[in-house]
């Protein structure tokens, strides 16, 4: 479609570039996806020529940004209506507008490829039986079939012998689980969910049953919907250790990432740290006046993709708060800049994949 050779990006290990090199080569890729977005998506271009000076993209903190809520108000894409392959769109509870954006077949292609880079990072080439720790009606109900069930759809491309822990009505079914683990004895496992719905649906009541299940080899991936657990005092580390009592789970990785930049997921290290790949990039922003922060400063989080072509989605700013911790010197090992989520700003709308779960829903 757009002539973009992404074919040496995915030639690279996901954390292989350091900084000057990485700067160089992605500020190439978004200037070129800035202007091919300007050329065929008529309100960007618009845009663009109303905030953003035609000023010479030198560095990754010239590209010009746009909000993400922009995509709750208006329908962006690069590309003809005969070209949409398919649309997600972000939760939102009821009276909530939602993002919409739209994929071609490249785009969504090179979504799967850059995901799977990603994804064998954490659990190696093979696919692992797989527990979803969610309902399978999230997949039927077309109302809430949007981040939630393509998160679920995404991730599970990694599994094999799919099995949900929560029955149609989100109780635990305590039955099901423990046959898959019954299957799967002394076998590494990939658990996967929304970081809510995991201390909800399935630590408290595993504490209430006073059961510990055995998975000693699971590994957990989970993401969004951290507001109602702070909300409750409980941190990463709380979550983390919340996880060993009742399954016996050590390896938990948080992830942070956006249906508006879909496939550009944010994994975070042994050492807590949330790492950029070579696909992606953070730059935090002062919310006063939107000048780039260095690192240790607190401000908002910008998040850049080479992955969205079929839509003006590879420069955003979110609504959420955080700080870069360092780049390329992380103990864990891995190049490139590694940063904290400190929160969402206040008064911001709140939307997640999770945080939009109800009871009713």
């Amino acid at each position: 479609m757009t002539g973009f050779d992404h074919s040496h990006w995915l030639d690279r290990e996901p954390y292989s570039m350091n900084a000057a090199e990485k700067s160089g080569a992605l500020t190439e890729a978004m200037r070129d996806l800035t202007e091919w977005h300007r050329d065929h998506c008529a309100e960007y271009g618009r845009i663009l020529d109303l905030v953003a000076e035609h000023t010479p993209v030198e560095a990754l903190e010239d590209v010009p940004f746009i909000p993400v809520r922009l995509f709750k108000e208006l329908d962006l894409m690069s590309i003809g209506k005969d070209q949409v392959f398919k649309m997600m769109t972000s939760s939102g509870t009821s009276g909530q507008q939602v993002s919409r954006i739209y994929l071609d077949k490249e785009t969504a292609a090179l979504q799967s490829k850059i995901l799977a880079r990603l994804m064998g990072e954490v659990l190696g080439r093979k696919r692992l039986p797989m527990l979803v720790i969610d309902s399978p009606s999230v997949l039927r109900n077309r109302n809430a079939f949007s981040a939630r069930g393509a998160g679920i759809l995404g991730f599970s491309l990694f599994g094999q012998d799919v099995t949900y822990a929560l029955d149609d009505d989100m109780k635990l079914d305590i039955a099901a689980v423990e046959a898959f683990l019954e299957r799967h004895s002394d076998q590494p496992i990939f658990l996967f969910g929304f970081t809510f719905m995991i201390w909800q649906h399935f630590y408290t009541p595993l504490k209430a049953m006073g059961k510990r299940l055995p998975i000693d080899k699971g590994i957990l991936l989970h993401g969004g919907g951290w507001k109602k657990l702070q909300d409750q005092a409980v941190g990463n580390a709380e979550f983390r250790a919340a996880m060993a009592e009742c399954a016996g789970i050590a390896r938990v990785v948080n992830y942070y990432g956006m249906v508006e930049q879909t496939g550009s997921i944010f994994l975070e290290c042994e050492e807590g740290h949330l790492h950029a790949p070579i696909y992606a990039d953070v730059i935090i922003r002062d919310p006063s006046n939107f000048q780039a922060l260095e690192a240790g400063k607190t401000g908002l989080i910008e998040v850049m993709s080479l992955i969205p072509r079929s839509y003006p989605g590879h420069a955003l700013l979110t609504e959420d708060i955080g700080r870069i911790e360092g780049e390329d010197d992380c103990r864990c090992g891995r190049r490139g800049k590694y940063f904290t989520v400190a929160g969402r700003v206040a008064k911001a709308e709140v939307r997640g994949c999770s945080d939009t779960y109800e009871k009713h829903s």
